[in-house]
């Protein structure tokens, strides 16, 4: 049916509401990426077959990734009236023991890493705070894994239904309150939803941090014949994986974002920009664009109200400079992805010249929790000028390779904790919090809480992950590497970014051989400021910091291979 109304919207709501507890048995995969990695699929092939030759009333889906990256294939297990009861590891035997348990109405005790005392998934009871009074059942803060460890320092927004609905189902995601903001905020004025984002303090989650209210404000008031709104998830930096993984749980929150963004500022036209080397975030993106449209959700007077809006996707190469939000608006219009100097800025022309809001998907997972909730009570979260939460992939020599969603403010040596900090037997040597782009810190600056402000005064930035480094590790070699990462993906249009990243990489290769001199260090620290000052995008203007960093924190590695003490391996 055609959603007309926010009465046929919440008639849906809850008949899906009585589908996410059903009388049979609810068995949840944790399908994402890291979970098919680890042999999901097959899981889920089992718990099916099992599902049927023993005759059990049970119904097998896949969910996205919960953040525990390191106990994949996890598996949920729901019965009304009975704990959640969550397993890792999962293997194919396990799986089928499983199914024999629930037959037996009994519990598979191995595997288990945590079972809830709710009774019920996402509904309501004291345990749950409701993000908003006024739609008591709309996105809620599910608040039963905090009983264990790994989820007591986290917050859940953008996360926020990630791991516990069906990504490809809408009806799900309007179980729990989906859409509702966007109902809410029709009924509001566009300058009123914008002000309720500006008090949030929401600030971009793409790295530069620029508020977010005041880029939409810009776009509302520039004039042009059609206005757009652009989805960034592009997501160039190696081995992250975090956009990938909100658009595996979660998308309809990105579109409802989206949504809720172009309404504010005054657009008919969006794209969500995705790499296509995410093939899963792309099919489950696709399908929530498709579910969307069928619902009449995108189309023509949305909801009823006069406001029209469609959008579409568009696959991406995964080039690192089109994360640029300009390269990416070049890429969209069919040109080669390079950046354009700025001003003017893309809020007052951007794609085909017309106004045009661009913002990272983080940011938009954000607004409907902002629109149902008020931008005060997101304030309230995180500390002042870095509110809200930050979700980071938490990578590299660490125990537990996860994703996590943590209040800014909070200090890298917690969030390295909720991982299981640094793998056994070796020590924190430095980390990195803004891919190779932010440089590298040393290891105490652990020590510094997670926000803009403080890791740009140290040198580094705010981006989509924290990787701990090891005392294993060349500081020289790992600069080297990064720089073999920015040759391959300069646009090549700065002369300054083009020349100099491939004559750094040359330098560093030399040193590397043992073939380096001591007047390369400081030719290297020479050729960085011009780099950054004649670079037009935040890729050339930042490459430098990967060299930079390494020489200041690390200075006498780089003499130990000039003067023969180390050679590369």
């Amino acid at each position: 049916m055609k959603i007309k109304s926010e009465s046929d919207l919440k008639k849906i709501s809850d008949e899906a509401k009585s589908k996410l507890l059903p009388s049979e048995v609810r068995i949840q995969v944790g399908a994402a990426t890291c979970g098919v990695a680890k042999r999901a699929r097959v899981i889920k092939e089992v718990l099916e077959s099992e599902v049927k030759r023993q005759k059990l009333k049970a119904k097998v889906i896949e969910v996205g990734c919960n953040g525990m990256c390191y106990q994949e294939p996890i598996v949920n297990v729901i019965q009304k009236g009975k704990p959640k009861i969550t397993y890792g590891a999962m293997t194919v035997d396990k799986a089928a023991q499983l199914v024999k348990a629930l037959k037996e109405k009994t519990v598979l005790k191995e595997n288990i890493l945590f079972r809830t005392d709710e009774e019920e998934i996402l509904i309501t009871d004291e345990k749950v705070r409701y993000v908003s009074d006024q739609f008591p059942e709309s996105l809620q803060e599910v608040t039963e894994y905090h009983q264990y460890p790994f989820y007591q320092k986290q917050k859940k927004i953008v996360l926020r239904n990630s791991g516990l609905i069906d990504p490809r189902s809408i009806e799900e995601y309007m179980a729990c309150g989906g859409y509702r903001s966007l109902a809410k905020a029709l009924t509001m004025s566009a300058e009123y939803v914008i002000k309720e984002v500006i008090d949030s303090g929401l600030r971009g989650r793409g790295g530069a941090g620029f508020p977010t209210g005041a880029k939409w404000k810009a776009c509302q008031e520039a004039q042009g014949d059609t206005k757009y709104v652009i989805a960034n998830g592009s997501e160039g930096d190696p081995d992250i994986g975090m956009h990938r993984s909100m658009l595996e749980g979660d998308p309809h929150s990105i579109l409802e974002g989206m949504m809720i963004a172009a309404y504010a500022v005054g657009a008919s036209r969006g794209y969500l920009y995705v790499s296509n080397n995410y093939s899963l975030a792309l099919e489950n993106s696709k399908e929530a664009l498709r579910q969307a449209k069928e619902y009449g959700l995108l189309g023509e007077n949305i909801l009823g109200s006069s406001f029209s809006f469609d959008m579409e996707i568009d696959e991406g190469g995964g080039a690192y400079v089109c994360g640029e939000e300009t390269a990416l608006i070049t890429s969209l219009e069919g040109g080669y992805g390079e950046p354009r100097p700025r001003p003017p800025f893309p809020a007052q022309r951007g794609l085909w010249n017309q106004p045009t809001v661009v913002n990272n998907i983080e940011t938009l997972a954000n607004i409907p929790v902002i629109t149902a909730k008020g931008g005060n009570w997101f304030s309230s979260i995180g500390v002042k000028g870095n509110t809200g939460t930050k979700v980071i992939s938490l990578s590299g020599s660490i125990n537990n390779p996860c994703l996590v969603e943590v209040p800014l403010g909070m200090s890298l040596k917690e969030i390295i904790e909720i991982g299981g900090g640094v793998s056994e037997g070796r020590k924190c040597k430095a980390l990195t919090t803004g891919g190779p782009s932010g440089g590298v810190l040393p290891a105490k600056s652990v020590r510094l809480p997670l926000n803009y402000d403080e890791l740009s005064k140290a040198g580094s930035l705010l981006g989509s992950g924290v990787t701990v480094i090891d005392d294993d590790v060349s500081m020289v070699e790992l600069a080297r590497y990064f720089l073999s990462f920015f040759k391959e993906e300069t646009c090549g249009k700065c002369t300054t970014c083009r020349e100099g990243v491939k004559k750094m990489h040359e330098i560093l290769e030399e040193i590397c051989q043992g073939r380096g001199e001591m007047e390369d260090i400081a030719l290297l620290e020479k050729m960085s400021q011009p780099m950054s000052d004649g670079s037009l995008c935040a890729l050339g203007k930042t490459i430098p910091n990967a060299v930079i960093s390494t020489i200041k924190h690390f200075r006498n590695e780089y003499k130990d291979y000039i003067t023969g003490k180390k050679v590369s391996q």
